[in-house]
């Protein structure tokens, strides 16, 4: 199972990464080579740091899960986690959307 999870993060992260503004998919998709490592892990390293600083101008949340999808190119392990998480936000984004909109919570 945690293969196809980790099989199923890369594409979730392919998909993402196909909604993203041309530079910025170039940015990312240059940086997920793996001879990029020297690069890659500084910035994701801010990216996180980014994304936990939210709350100021400019800083986003949005740059929390791109670090972590950056860092898992290189700890393999964090994959299947991360799939597991959007999983589980993904059927709370459902369950919320449902409530709102007066359908089922199923």
């Amino acid at each position: 199972m945690t293969d196809a999870t980790a099989q199923d993060w890369d594409a979730r992260v392919e998909r993402g990464l196909a909604k993203l503004p041309d530079r910025l998919h170039a940015a990312v998709a240059w940086l997920r080579e793996p001879s990029r490592l020297w690069a890659r892990i500084p910035a994701a390293l801010l990216l996180v740091v980014g994304g936990l600083l939210a709350f100021l101008p400019v800083l986003g949340l949005w740059m929390l899960p791109l670090g972590l999808a950056l860092i898992a190119e290189d700890v393999p392990g964090l994959k299947p986690w991360l799939e597991r998480a959007a999983r589980a936000i993904e059927r709370l984004w459902h369950r919320l959307v449902a409530r709102f909109r007066g359908g089922s919570a199923g």
